[in-house]
């Protein structure tokens, strides 16, 4: 029998070979993590696509069921909660279907009582989803989260443009609305199933992914093991991370409060702006029924674009002052939609829109990306649950701030 050993300069060589092999696969992770995202919101940005009057039905679930979420997180099994997630989206969205072709498409209190709660279930799913995903993306690398992110700004970006070719296409029809509404749902259950099967069998077995979950798992974290089974790893069963030193869910919120502030300030700006206040009648237009459509689109174009721009370094925000300064200064923009509502033109409109969906995409990659930096796996995981959180408030609070607008300024 022979026997090798490798000299040092080939146990380094053999170490960079191992290393390269444990990472490879991060454009394929990049790639599932954005349809990920995608089938995130998919379903909800299709409800808003078909009429805004369901949209403040959405956060008071998704917020109640974060909150609970983000205290028992380190408790929560990460893959039994966003496969749940996104089987209770496919369900819901497949049951709106099931919905209207019972009753014929016609209305009535019980089809839309059936409605309201299958939209409730949207606010549950988003919380397993979102705050599990972004838990589960904040101890890997960066671009994953950006990658969701823009993902999740895409599904916006998508029903919108479908929006505006099926009322072109259908406009005219009998029954043109129901058949875009019914095409719009059809994508929506597809993309939520196509999410079930890439998390639950493709994610878990990609090499990068096993690395950061492993090593996240070697931490004291426990809401990665499934995953590390379901990928043929098995995983240490050791506690939670507290014994190792890791800061507690007080701790961290304390220590990245400023983070959590402006996600909450970003949407409620957002909400209390998009989509409602889009919606509203803005005054006669040369675009006529279309245009908020249009308005809609344009935000939805360039969250998508600007959830691409904190990849160019100089461009993206790292100083935790400048983000408050720049959060801060997005307010500016309340009384820039007011005047151009009252006094403006539609092509000032449709610059302020941009500019509100440019800001947002941009400053919330920014601060994803960057407040997990320097944690333990645990730690990064409990962080993102938090900040999900603060952002679902923003988005409760933004909704429910809405009808200031009304009020303001009358029917505009």
């Amino acid at each position: 029998m022979e026997f090798y050993c490798l000299r040092e300069p080939d146990m380094v060589n053999a170490g960079r070979v191992a290393d390269s092999t444990r990472l490879e696969g991060k454009s394929k992770a990049t790639l599932v993590c954005w349809i990920l995202g995608f089938g995130s919101l998919v379903a909800w940005n299709s409800m808003l696509a078909i009429g805004d009057y369901y949209y403040n039905l959405f956060p008071p679930f998704a917020i109640g069921t974060m909150a609970i979420l983000a205290y028992y997180e380190a408790r929560v099994d990460t893959r039994k909660r966003n496969i749940a997630g996104y089987i209770l989206f496919c369900l819901s969205t497949f049951f709106l279907i099931v919905l209207d072709l019972a009753t014929s498409g016609k209305g009535g209190i019980g089809p839309y009582i059936g409605i309201c709660a299958l939209v409730g279930l949207f606010g549950v799913a988003d919380a397993h989803v979102q705050g599990g995903m972004v838990g589960d993306l904040s101890f890997m690398c960066p671009e994953f989260m950006q990658s969701f992110f823009a993902g999740l700004a895409a599904s916006g970006a998508l029903t919108s443009g479908l929006r505006l070719v099926t009322k072109a296409v259908f406009e005219n029809t009998s029954s043109g609305l129901r058949k875009g509404t019914m095409l719009f749902l059809a994508i929506s259950t597809f993309f939520e199933f196509l999410c079930i099967l890439l998390y639950a069998m493709v994610f878990p077995k990609i090499p990068i992914v096993k690395y950061y979950r492993s090593k996240a798992a070697s931490e004291g974290s426990k809401t990665v093991n499934a995953d590390l089974a379901a990928a043929g790893i098995q995983a240490n069963q050791g506690s939670d991370g507290m014994g190792q030193g890791r800061l507690s869910t007080k701790q961290l919120l304390l220590e990245n409060i400023d983070y959590a502030i402006d996600l909450y300030l970003i949407y409620v700006l957002t909400l209390s702006i998009f989509p409602g206040f889009l919606y509203e009648n803005t005054g006669q237009h040369k675009l006529g029924p279309w245009y908020p459509l249009v308005l809609i689109a344009m935000y939805n174009v360039w969250d998508l674009i600007s959830r691409y721009t904190p990849l160019i370094s100089c461009l993206k925000i790292e100083s935790r002052k400048g983000l408050m300064i720049a959060i801060l200064g997005r307010f500016l923009l309340i009384p820039a939609f007011y005047f151009t509502a009252k006094y403006g033109d539609q092509g000032w409109m449709i610059f302020l829109v941009s500019f509100l969906g440019l800001t947002n995409g941009h400053l919330t990659v920014c601060i994803m990306t960057v407040a997990p930096k320097g944690y333990k796996g645990p730690e990064q995981n409990a962080l993102g649950n938090l900040l999900v959180l603060f952002l679902l408030g923003g988005i409760f609070t933004g909704v429910a701030l809405d009808w200031l607008w009304i009020i303001g300024n009358g029917s505009f």
